[in-house]
Formats: structure tokens, C-alpha cells, sequence
């Protein structure tokens, strides 16, 4: 029944919160309960875990004098002790141990940082601890913040290699139209990168979450490019984790392209902490674009748009500014200028340190 090694299960704020807003602590014991049976059947589970806000909620009243961000750094602040404490004593009643991560997108955007991370939870599953990872609202204001904790998963699941990333939310999955309406059905399976699936998803931001379902879809489609299969299931169901799995519920499947090396893995959620931008002319989109594999040379290069170092995260765009790809420079910028359409040079980005859109 059960084909997977190791599984990334994220947790949505709406699986965890009530409809006052408070922590629903019953679901989250039904929840530990189904992820205790999956451990104790040789299933490694990493828990990506929202609703710290929600746990402080329950503790804290918040001043209308704050503003918004003070007031989720309250509440996530407080919240974030009651939520992992819960998880904590619940776990305990099976005998298992869990431990908290906090993290910010700041922590992944330096390799050696990133690599410190990994380490870190490899060593808490080899000693069978279930890692609770949860994005440190305290500190992650504005550009320091994931989108939400989908991409956070999507990056911790590419990060350890795992076999399967399982999101739920409130929803039995991505629908073929308006969930509201009857005639909408579950998409059951999505195969393929190429897949527009912005015509099937309702616009709008989940009730106490940050992210929306557009997220989720474009999150999972990365993931899937990857070589991880992405279930996303309605949490709130009974069983949702066995059923998963089981193949007895209805909820959609990103099935698993190729799978790529650890470093591309890593690449493909770093664009955001690209520093420089270079625009390649025609030809090496179109090489670039080929099934073979080629690192990007400076005759392939039309401009160097934002200067860049050594080792930094660069975006590869075209003449219309659309992405190409994300890469590690192999030089700085002075350098890149001057073999800009060069033949004969040093690859400014290796093939190794290369991901595609």
C-alpha cells in the first residue's frame, strides 16, 4: 500500500484553525495519530506544520493599535510555543519524539546554509525524530517570507529527497472549475510541466492563510518537475493521510517527471535570491532549450542587465525579459562583460549549477 520512503506532510493553516480562527487541537491529534501509524510502518515523515498564529489567537488579545505585521510577530511569537508543545504531548502518547525547526527564506538562499539545514534534519530522522518545520514568522516580514509554507515544503521536499509531498488543505484538490458549483470534479492526475492550469483555479487567498491555491499548483508543478509525486487532499477528511496513500480518496496527483541532481534541486527554488540578471540572445535560448546538456557560454550572452560575484545566484531571462533558467555564476559580472559574445570561454554558468523553467 505504502510506495514511499520518505514523505513531507504540510499542514494548511485552514486544515489546523476553526472557524472562529482558534486551533482545532482534535484534528491535530487525528493528524499526529495517522503520521505515528506511517512512522511506525518504516516511513520517514518530515511535518511542515502552519498555525502559530492560530495557537496565539487563543492566548493573546492583540491591541488594534498594532499594525499587521507587529501583530503576526504577537501571535506567532506565543502561538508558536502552545502549537509545538501540542504536537509535542501528543506525539509523546505514542512514544515518539519530535523536534521544532524554525526557519526563515533567508536560511536557503546561501548554499552553505541550505546544506546546514539538510544536515540538520537528516541527522533528526536517522535518530527517528519527526521534524516539525514551520517558517519563523517572528523575524519573516515582507521580502524575508515565503510565499507560504507550500513553498516552504516544496523546498524542504526537494532538499531531502523525498519520494512524495502531501498538502493539506481544505479542499478534496484542484477542481476543473469552480469547487462551488456541482458540475466542478477533482483533477485526479497532472502530468507534465506544460500544464496551464490557471483556467481551473478560483483567484483568492485561503481564510487564515497566506497562499492561495494558484500557489499550490505552481509549487507542486515544480516539485513534480523534479521527480517527487505531490498529492494535494482535503485535510479535514477523516483518515486523509492512510487514504493518500491507499488510493481510496479523492484529491489530485502531480505525478513525478525526471529526477534531477540535489544541486539543481536547490536551484530550482533559489530565483528569488538571484542577485544578477543576464539576457541571452536567441541562440542560446534555443540551445539552452534542447534536451542536451549545455552550460550557458559567454558568446551566448546579449547583456549583463544587474552586476553579480562569483557564486551568486543569477536569472537567465530572454530579450523579453521572460526567465529562462536560474544558475550559479562561475565568475563576476566585469568578467562576464568582457567574453560577453566570446567563443572559445569559460562557461559563466556550468551545466552542473543549471535549472531550467
Amino acid at each position: 500500500m505504502i510506495k514511499y520512503k520518505r514523505i513531507i506532510i504540510k499542514i494548511g493553516s485552514n486544515v489546523l484553525a476553526k472557524s472562529d480562527g482558534l486551533i482545532d487541537e482534535q484534528r491535530i491529534a487525528h493528524l499526529t495519530d495517522q503520521i505515528t501509524q506511517l512512522k511506525n510502518s518504516g516511513v520517514e515523515v518530515i511535518l511542515v506544520s502552519s498555525g502559530a498564529v492560530a495557537s496565539g489567537r487563543g492566548l493573546i488579545r492583540v491591541s488594534d493599535r498594532c499594525d499587521a505585521v507587529a501583530a503576526r510577530q504577537l501571535l506567532a511569537s506565543v502561538g508558536q510555543v502552545k502549537l509545538i508543545n501540542i504536537y509535542a504531548d501528543l506525539f509523546a502518547k505514542s512514544a515518539q519524539l519530535c523536534s521544532q525547526v524554525l526557519v526563515t527564506k533567508d536560511d536557503f538562499r546561501d548554499r552553505i546554509h541550505y546544506l546546514n539545514i539538510k544536515n540538520c534534519l537528516e541527522i533528526l530522522l536517522q535518530h527517528g525524530v519527526i521534524p516539525i518545520v514551520n517558517e519563523n514568522d517572528v523575524v519573516s516580514v515582507t521580502e524575508l517570507m515565503f510565499t507560504d509554507n507550500d513553498e516552504l515544503a516544496g523546498l524542504i521536499a526537494s532538499m531531502l529527497n523525498a519520494q512524495a509531498l502531501v498538502i493539506l488543505t481544505n479542499v478534496d484538490g484542484i477542481y476543473n472549475g469552480n469547487p462551488a458549483h456541482e458540475s466542478s470534479e477533482v483533477i485526479k492526475e497532472i502530468n507534465g510541466k506544460g500544464v496551464d492550469l490557471s483556467a481551473f483555479v478560483v483567484q483568492g487567498k485561503s481564510q487564515f492563510g497566506r497562499g492561495g491555491m494558484i500557489t499550490k499548483t505552481h509549487m507542486a508543478q515544480k516539485v513534480a518537475q523534479l521527480g517527487i509525486t505531490v498529492h494535494i487532499a482535503n485535510g479535514t477528511r477523516e483518515n486523509i493521510v492512510h487514504d493518500i496513500l491507499s488510493g481510496d480518496v479523492p484529491h489530485t496527483c502531480f505525478l513525478p517527471q525526471k529526477v534531477t541532481s540535489g544541486r539543481k534541486k536547490w536551484l530550482a527554488h533559489s530565483e528569488t535570491a538571484a542577485t544578477g540578471v543576464v539576457e541571452l540572445n536567441d541562440g542560446a535560448k534555443q540551445a539552452l532549450s534542447s534536451d542536451k546538456a549545455i552550460s550557458l557560454l559567454p558568446v551566448g550572452i546579449h547583456a549583463i542587465k544587474t552586476d553579480f560575484r562569483k557564486g551568486d545566484i543569477i536569472k537567465l531571462v530572454d530579450s523579453t525579459g521572460n526567465i529562462i533558467g536560474v544558475g550559479r555564476a562561475e565568475y563576476g559580472a566585469d568578467k562576464a562583460r568582457e567574453r560577453m559574445g566570446q567563443k572559445n570561454q569559460k562557461p559563466l554558468v556550468h551545466y552542473d549549477y543549471l535549472y531550467l523553467q
